[in-house]
């Protein structure tokens, strides 16, 4: 059977095919250079360095259209004008329906309440500006790429302008490329402005999701003006007492923990990583604007998370200390084993993040993987749709952000660790690596959950699963979401869904059709070997042992009960509704130890509780799991 996989490019290829892969048009048809044209008229028409417009562009969009579609900042084309009044994103609430983030099922549920955002900051109504500049209307700036360019370098010109600087070297651009940026703190626009002029002296060359060639030759020797952004009239940031690399704007926004009433909150005090090694950095997206998450993480009696990244320059808030455990995830043995690590925008309204974003962001990421020894892998560096819920009461109101818009693979390449193609041929195991450009499923309920409307079209890392090797097939049933009904194309229904980076074992091939086993079920997907959508893999299957039918799957790994003592309440293993059948085989994330902490507000009292039970981390389903060792054979790939 293995020896059918549609493996038909030689494995030594498969690199090659990678780097082609970032790069290639969404379609076969030649790059067309339009888009680099534009950009050098829209320099000399404003007097712009051509190198300067390119990398503020690179830095907000990659140069990419997203086909109109606003960013999770609001933002539209490849310069990023800004206009929240049309996008209909949410700007007044930071609402987590359904979830306890906290999820430790020892403790009464966590009531969040919805607060009042504040007025969105004059730097997210830049269109304006632009359209008055231009002599045009704003629709116009967020549909055509050519005046959407214009309109970017007619803005860097007016900031220029303000500044009373006249040039046309580079280097003396730094204010109006700080400006540029939309922060109302000179931090977060000095970290834009680095951003950019170190895209200057690197270079880049892509083609863009509408198969535009774009070149920004590298400059060397380029040192910038950055006294310049002193004059800004920006506030000033906030002392770094944080966590961050250097290289990184991090301000402070701590949470407070605070006793409420009965309760407390915001998170709870540990001692990791010497109590507890810190296994998983969890990825979200805020589902809610910069100040407005930042005035939920500070308000007595709500939940926290350790960072949030912001989406128009990258900057960074610090909320808990790593040492401490965030009430994010929702499900208490991850949170006790995580970071979180939140990101400006929204998994469906929203389409797409930027790239300051997603550079800052992979820092911050970078350095605590390194910090507390978390592998750079899709088993440990998870989404929040992919942490399993603690039980099976709470499958349902378990978060399945950052969304299926997320571009793992870039982000993993901005990590310095990207998803490489070096399984053998006959392996026993895949990686999902669609192409993310040309990957365009057709997901709905953009608009509101469940309302069945198409979604814009747009690039996506996730790879749809069917119960048979046929585009009309039915999609796979989640018994935790659906019971035996068939899961849907619905933005946020993730039950027959698998995502970049994630490994599943292989269960049948079909010609141009993959099966993997996912949730009990082999999960059927298109993977031609002139287009492959994922790629033999490296590691370990975990498999049900000889003699057992079947094997319960787990949300937590908590210890067995003998291991509690006397003062603290035993927590219940209850399995999932899920199992591992005779045969199946399933991709091993790691192996763990039994754990929990028990937390309270009197730190005197905090213990955590291990036990002999070992556990084997696997991908289920879009979500990874937990299953006995005593319980499974581990075989390599």
């Amino acid at each position: 059977m293995l020896r059918s996989l549609p493996w038909r490019l030689a494995a030594a290829t498969t690199g090659l095919l990678a780097l082609v892969a970032v790069s290639a048009p969404a379609s076969a048809q030649p790059a067309n250079e339009a888009r680099q044209r534009a950009f050098a008229d829209a320099a000399s028409e404003y007097g712009v360095p051509v190198d300067v417009l390119l990398a503020v562009s690179y830095l907000e969009s990659r140069w990419d259209t997203h086909s109109g579609a606003p960013s999770t900042a609001a933002g539209y084309g490849p310069m990023h004008l800004t206009d929240v009044r049309t996008t209909g994103l949410r700007t007044s609430e930071f609402d987590h329906p359904g979830e306890d983030p906290r999820g430790d099922g020892s403790r009464p549920p966590l009531r969040l309440r919805t607060l009042e955002a504040p007025t969105p900051p004059p730097g997210s109504q830049t269109i304006d500006k632009a359209a008055e500049l231009l002599h045009t209307d704003a629709a116009k700036l967020r549909t055509d790429a050519e005046a959407n360019i214009r309109g970017g370098a007619a803005l860097l010109a007016e900031y220029q302008r303000e500044l009373g600087v006249k040039s046309d070297n580079a280097k003396d651009w730094y204010g109006a490329v700080a400006r540029y940026s939309g922060s109302e703190d000179v931090t977060g626009a000095r970290t834009f402005a680095n951003e950019v002029f170190a895209t200057i002296t690197s270079g880049v060359t892509r083609t863009t999701d509408d198969g535009q060639a774009v070149k920004l030759a590298a400059t060397f020797g380029l040192t910038p003006d950055r006294a310049q952004a002193d004059r800004l009239g920006l506030r000033a940031g906030k002392p770094p007492a944080t966590e961050c690399p250097r290289s990184l704007s991090c301000e402070s926004a701590p949470a407070p923990f605070q006793k409420i009433g009965d309760s407390y909150g915001n998170y709870d005090k540990a001692d990791r990583p010497r109590d507890q090694k810190i296994d998983y950095i969890v990825i979200h997206d805020t589902e809610g604007t910069w100040d407005s998450v930042l005035k939920q993480a500070q308000t007595p009696g709500q939940t926290a998370w350790h960072y949030t990244v912001r989406s128009s320059d990258g900057q960074v808030a610090q909320h808990v200390p790593t040492k401490d455990v965030a009430w994010h995830a929702g499900n208490w043995y991850l949170n006790e084993k995580s970071l979180g690590v939140e990101h400006e925008g929204f998994a469906a309204q929203g389409t797409w993040f930027t790239e300051a974003m997603y550079r800052q962001s992979a820092k911050l990421v970078r350095y605590l993987a390194h910090r507390f020894g978390v592998p750079l892998d899709r088993a440990h560096i998870l989404g929040h749709d992919n942490v399993p819920g603690p039980n099976a009461d709470k499958i349902k109101s378990m978060h399945w952000d950052p969304g299926p818009y997320w571009d793992w693979a870039h982000y993993f390449a901005l990590l310095g660790a990207p998803l490489e193609h070096e399984g053998e041929p006959d392996s026993s195991l895949v990686m999902i690596d669609p192409q993310f450009s040309a990957n365009r499923p057709a997901f709905t309920g953009c608009d509101q959950i469940g309302s069945g409307n198409p979604c814009p079209e747009r690039s996506s890392g996730s790879v749809v699963l069917r119960t048979a090797p046929s585009e009309s097939a039915p999609l796979l049933s989640d018994a935790g979401l659906h019971g035996p009904e068939p899961s849907t194309m619905d933005v946020a229904d993730i039950g027959s869904r698998a995502a970049t980076g994630q490994k599943y074992a292989v269960a049948d091939t079909r010609g141009d059709w993959t099966a993997i086993w996912y949730l009990g079920q082999k999960g059927w997907f298109r993977n031609p070997g002139d287009a492959p959508t994922a790629y033999p893999a490296d590691g370990f299957v975990a498999t049900p042992k000889e003699g057992k039918p079947t094997v319960p799957v787990y949300g937590s790994a908590y210890p067995e009960a003998s291991a509690y003592p006397k003062d603290i309440p035993v927590q219940e293993l209850m399995p999932l509704p899920y199992q591992l059948g005779a045969g199946q085989k399933y991709s091993v994330g790691g192996l763990t130890g039994s754990e929990y902490y028990s937390a309270s507000f009197d730190v005197a009292t905090n213990k955590v509780v291990r036990g002999k039970a070992k556990y084997v981390e696997i991908q289920l389903g879009h979500r990874v799991a937990y299953v006995s060792r005593d319980d499974v054979d581990l075989e390599p790939s």
